[in-house]
């Protein structure tokens, strides 16, 4: 299935993330301040989140309106990216000025009896410096209810009250720090020339939590940068006290108010988000059929009288039994005591579920003699892997603890054989498929406003003249949108070819438009190689040939990759016509996948606007199917001609559906934030990439998910 067919697209996180409770209270020495990170009221503390756990806010200050993502990386690192508008930034009645920032924060110490925790943080690290910032915090429990804090910082926690860096003592580098602040050339570069530098002051704070619900703050700030770009003041700071109080109306969610500086008020919403706590404990799966334990065993099973029940009718047995667990047959072949079978889980959202699944079908399904399952799984009409599972060992294990990582130890899991013996199963489903569905597209945080919405209807329709060989395409008319006249670059004029800043242009002219047109093909060119061939009306901006090769051994967690485009730039209509601009592009990929939840991808190639570069890509993928990751992509580009941001880098954000609803889907809610969109280091979009669709049956992906094998 197309990930494009998710309607509900980038805007639909948001709304995903509202709806996603946890499943127990949040700690409720935990809160946040208004840049989004955890804190006091302004200023940082040194505890962190839970493990895992996602943060939206949006903080409000008078002058100032703070959006935050703000994610716990692992238990010690945490990472925020926020998006402000600020008045009368660039003068007095002038229009909001929108700034993104990035900040870093590591936990160094762990709470003991006497030892505080103690964090060192960098806020503002990778943007215009407007909120740039360095400190060093500590945070002690004295009581059930009482936590006190106290930092030093620098940058804007270094404005107020402050004094000689005392780092000077090592070096006097530290002594000055350089004013980057409305260096639009610095905007996305990183300013470690300076962090830590310049006058520190110090600041702290008390928390006492009032009740389960209600916490009570006090802090003492060093921040006395509210100022514009002049210098003048965005309000009158009259003490540098500031007073608040966080309350939890349920569980996920904060509401906060303060009292700024003796005379600002400062508002808050929080929504928090911990992918380890799904909302339905259990699921709403549909409860799977039982496994049928042979009589007396394998050592008690005869053999096949064919005659009595003829294969085919134990195929037509299985198909139908598959087909209501939302698996389809594909082909099978039965020798001896075996049974070789190829099945697509259109259902569950890992193959270890369906898996377990065609296990039990097959225990019941299938003649006692029948001792050993030779399951290879399939999507996109490719065959990912073989696991050869004992019957005996699935009759088993069912019922014991530590059954799922038992089945993985004693399965015998490989690539793929070949096609040869297997009888082909015509499909239940038909080949053609269509539907009409509203969608809601949201952009965020662009250089003029911070989320541009356009509802409308989309149809799509795919035509499957084999598993591997797809028609597929979708027609869209935007209904509502708040967009506003948009005006084209002069391409004449720019530095660079312009390759995605035209992107709003597609939007408006484009209505109705053809939001793709593709033929696409997969295939098994050898042991451990995977291809694509797609070609077509790729996306809204672009047409042509993308070609894709893949090797990815089973049990590896390694995998390389190489792709080749031939793109042609769309009209601005998104019918059928064609622009002028045409480009080759290419990357050679590495994957790796650390143990854990971590996996790294390093592109390396030719992007749209024909310069050269690299894209290294992080993500945190959770057992459940949530991912969250970063980007970053450095090319030959010069930043003068790049533009505000000097590289692309952004966040990725995927969010199973099955974890919302509870029940067993493949479909998923992908997000991307990225700084701005600009036309260096940008790459062609292109549906059904290999290595999400193989990984999946390979043994990482299968470790990571095989406590759902009996589920």
């Amino acid at each position: 299935m197309r990930r494009r067919n998710v309607q509900f697209r980038i805007g639909a996180s948001v709304i995903a993330l509202s709806l996603v409770m946890p499943a127990s209270a949040q700690d409720r020495g935990v809160s946040y301040t208004l840049y989004g990170t955890p804190g006091l009221i302004e200023m940082p503390s040194a505890i962190s989140a839970n493990d895992g756990e996602i943060v939206g806010n949006i903080g409000y200050t008078g002058t100032e309106l703070r959006n935050s993502f703000t994610f716990q990386i692992t238990p010690r690192l945490s990472g925020t990216f926020r998006y402000a508008g600020i008045d009368d930034f660039e003068g007095p009645d002038t229009r909001r000025y929108f700034d993104r920032s990035f900040d870093l924060r590591f936990r160094i110490t762990d709470e003991g009896d006497w030892m505080p925790m103690i964090a060192v943080g960098l806020q503002d690290f990778l943007g215009t410096g407007i909120y740039g910032a360095e400190y060093v915090v500590a945070t002690k429990t004295m009581s059930d209810s009482l936590r006190v804090t106290g930092g030093i910082g620098w940058g804007r926690f270094g404005t107020y009250n402050s004094f000689d860096n005392p780092l000077g003592a090592i070096s006097s580098s530290f002594n000055d720090r350089p004013d980057i602040i409305g260096n639009e050339s610095m905007g996305g570069e990183l300013s470690w020339d300076t962090w830590f530098r310049g006058d520190a002051a110090l600041f702290g704070g008390l928390e006492w939590a009032a009740s389960e619900q209600l916490t009570v703050k006090v802090e003492y700030s060093s921040d006395d940068g509210y100022r514009n770009l002049q210098g003048e003041r965005l309000f009158d700071r009259e003490i540098p006290l500031n007073f608040g109080l966080t309350y939890r109306p349920a569980p996920g969610f904060q509401t906060s108010a303060a009292l700024l500086y003796g005379n600002q008020l400062a508002l808050s919403g929080t929504i928090l988000v911990n992918p380890g706590n799904r909302p339905f404990a259990d699921g709403m799966d549909i409860p799977p059929p039982p496994v049928l334990v042979r009589p007396g065993g394998a050592a008690a099973a005869q053999s096949w009288d064919t005659g009595a029940r003829p294969p085919e009718d134990v195929t037509a047995a299985v198909r139908s039994a598959l087909r209501a667990e939302g698996i389809e047959l594909n082909s099978i072949e039965f020798t001896g005591t075996s049974v070789r079978l190829r099945y697509t889980n259109t259902r569950y959202r890992t193959e270890a579920q369906a898996m377990g699944r065609v296990a039990r079908v097959l225990t019941r399904e299938l003649p006692p003699s029948i001792e050993t399952f030779h399951l290879e799984p399939m999507q996109r009409g490719i065959p990912l892997s073989q696991a050869s599972l004992a019957r005996t060992d699935v009759e088993f294990f069912e019922t014991r603890p530590g059954g799922s990582e038992q089945m993985l130890a004693r399965a015998g899991l490989s690539d793929a054989g070949s096609a040869a013996g297997l009888a082909t199963v015509p499909p239940v489903s038909d080949a053609f498929t269509w539907g009409v569905a509203p969608y809601v597209r949201l952009s965020y945080f662009g250089g003029n406003a911070p989320v541009v919405y356009h509802v409308g209807a989309e149809a799509s329709a795919t035509y499957r003249f084999r598993p591997d060989l797809v028609l597929s395409g979708a027609v869209s008319q935007r209904l509502v949108t708040n967009s506003g006249n948009i005006f084209p670059i002069d391409e004449s004029e720019a530095p660079v070819p312009v390759v995605r800043r035209n992107a709003a242009l597609y939007i408006q002219e484009g209505n109705p438009g053809i939001e793709y047109l593709t033929l696409a093909h997969y295939g098994r060119p050898g042991g451990d190689l995977y291809s694509r061939v797609t070609v077509g009306y790729l996306e809204r901006m672009y047409g042509g040939l993308s070609t894709e090769l893949l090797w990815k051994p089973v049990d590896s967690n390694w995998a390389l990759g190489a792709e080749v485009n031939y793109a042609v730039q769309r009209d601005f209509d998104m019918l059928f016509g064609l622009r002028d601009y045409d480009i080759v592009t290419g990357h050679a990929s590495l994957y790796y996948n650390f143990p854990g939840d971590f996996h790294v991808r390093l592109d390396v190639g030719r992007y749209l606007a024909g310069d050269w570069g690299g894209t290294v890509t992080l993500d945190r993928e959770f057992a459940n199917g949530w991912k969250v990751g970063a980007y970053a992509t450095l090319t030959d580009m010069p930043f003068e001609e790049f533009g505000e941001g000097s590289f692309d880098r952004g966040i990725r954000l995927t969010i199973p559906t099955d974890f919302i609803i509870g029940q067993p889907n493949r479909r998923t809610i992908d997000t991307a934030i990225s700084s701005l969109t600009r036309d260096g280091g940008a790459r062609l979009r292109v549906d059904g990439r290999l290595y999400d669709t193989v990984r999946a049956g390979h043994y990482d992906a299968l470790s990571d998910s095989m406590g759902r094998f009996w589920r």
